[in-house]
């Protein structure tokens, strides 16, 4: 052994001799954990009579009611917006079943942890006892971290249970939805909020009873309007609230104008990547086809209140100028342009003005799908046909051998037609034959458009039947 080796054990020894006996008292001893667990930890139902909210699946006689009584257990998905009980309904399950409950979140795990996970249900199961693993943000994991643990799901070493905001249709393999119940939980009530609240003021063990916090009714109406339904967000709301209570006399006092600086911000529920986005988008463009302006302006705002791009609503505006409204007035496309180019000009707010003037104008105008339609079933003919040749008389003639090929030969330039139009000329490849997609509405200026294509289509058949009538003749 070299001295620098010998120097370091010398060192590392006099360093384990200075530490205290760990079975000698400590000085300072530990604080207890639940004064650093947030309220809405530390008010986590235990009980299915403490639970405020979800009565469609915890009534009497509901089905997931009837698996706590009975003790049941099976693999489960919950659905939800946050802070609706996802996590506490599987710890109850888990509870009513003796189960050993494994928590992990799909944010932060991987196989290695799947792997984990399985080996203690494995020795759970030789030990004669069920377990329940639980995976928050389900939705996170790949195929691959979804498949991982199916084959013990199948054999009964785990039940699944798995919480998630997202639609599972979407995000989770059909393999596992065939082997769960998918259970839809729903935001809470302003009522049930409030009882939440309630709880947390008067509970003297976990709660914040022993504090005498005085809750006026106004403020209270703020923390339910802020927690937008989710019970965890309202608890921490009042947590927060609760630490800068100002004294009077024997209470604190939780003042509305203490409270509304609490919450100022954004207090909406709305994820950019998530179902609520896209409902509200939906929600948006389904008001402005059904021509009413206020609920289109409502959805609008409920998105920029909930922290949405405004350059996004501008792209959906112009999409739906062209998709709901059409030729039934094209200035339509023009002014969601024209909001979309003042936005970027001058940014929020003033630009959101322009963009709210274009969803108004879109709500009011008459609508037609036509364009809509007709670009859709011309994309399916394309796909249907495939790479049919174009007609001669269509085809361009730049070169000598090109017209000599017989390109462009019989071609009818409209121009020198009589109305400026070549009455019976086909467009369309010969194997299709001629198709009609554009069926213009009778609103707007569509119905001027539809005039005008009835009068050419009577152009062209007043062709056929004059050629018809050559033929019999020669």
């Amino acid at each position: 052994m070299d001295g620098y080796a010998f120097r370091e054990i010398r060192a590392g020894m006099r360093y384990i001799e200075s530490m205290p006996d760990p079975a000698a008292p400590s000085l300072f001893p530990e604080p207890d954990a639940s004064a650093w667990q947030p309220l809405a930890d530390r008010l986590r139902p235990r009980r299915v009579e403490d639970f405020f909210g979800q009565s469609h699946l915890l009534a009497p006689g509901r089905p997931l009611r009837q698996a706590l009584e009975s003790g049941t257990l099976h693999s489960m998905i919950f659905w939800g917006p946050p802070g609706t009980g996802k996590t506490t309904l599987a710890r109850l399950m888990a509870s009513a079943t003796a189960a050993h409950f494994i928590a992990i979140s799909a944010v932060y795990a991987g196989v290695k942890e799947i792997r984990a996970a399985v080996a203690q249900a494995k020795q759970m199961r030789a030990e004669g006892r069920p377990t329940v693993l639980f995976v928050d943000e389900v939705h996170r994991f790949n195929k691959a971290q979804q498949d991982g643990f199916l084959p013990y799901v199948e054999d009964g070493t785990l039940t699944f249970m798995g919480a998630t905001t997202e639609n599972p249709s979407f995000e989770l393999n059909n393999a596992l939805l065939s082997r769960a119940r998918v259970y839809v939980l729903k935001a809470l009530e302003a009522d049930e909020i409030r009882r939440v609240l309630r709880r947390a003021l008067t509970d003297k063990d976990l709660g914040l009873g022993a504090r005498n916090l005085d809750l006026s009714a106004e403020a209270c109406d703020l923390l339910v309007t802020a927690a937008d339904g989710d019970a965890r967000r309202a608890l921490n709301l009042l947590e927060i609230a609760s630490d800068l209570a100002e004294k009077e006399g024997d209470s604190e006092v939780l003042s509305a104008d203490l409270v509304e600086k609490v919450i100022t911000g954004g207090v909406r529920r709305f994820d950019k990547e998530g179902e609520a986005f896209y409902d509200q988008i939906s929600a948006l463009h389904k008001s402005v086809r059904g021509s009413d302006p206020d609920a289109a302006l409502y959805w609008m705002a409920r998105m920029l209140d909930g922290g949405c791009d405004p350059l996004y609503i501008a792209r959906r505006v112009v999409r739906m100028a062209s998709e709901d409204i059409g030729n039934a007035d094209p200035r339509g496309l023009q002014l969601a342009l024209n909001a979309w180019d003042v936005y970027e000009r001058l940014g929020s707010p003033e630009g959101e003005l322009a963009i709210a003037q274009a969803v108004v104008y879109l709500a009011c105008v008459p609508k037609s799908s036509a364009v809509y339609q007709a670009f859709n079933a011309a994309m399916d003919d394309a796909r249907r046909f495939g790479s049919l040749e174009v007609p001669l008389h269509l085809r361009n003639a730049p070169t000598r051998l090109m017209k000599e090929l017989g390109y462009s030969k019989g071609y009818r330039y409209a121009h020198n037609e009589p109305e400026g139009y070549a009455a019976g000329e086909n467009y369309f490849p010969e194997e299709m034959g001629r198709k009609e997609y554009y069926h213009p509405v009778s609103r707007g200026l569509e119905q001027k458009i539809a005039e005008t294509l009835s009068r050419l289509r009577g152009l062209d058949k007043a062709r056929v039947v004059s050629k018809q009538y050559k033929r019999k003749e020669s």
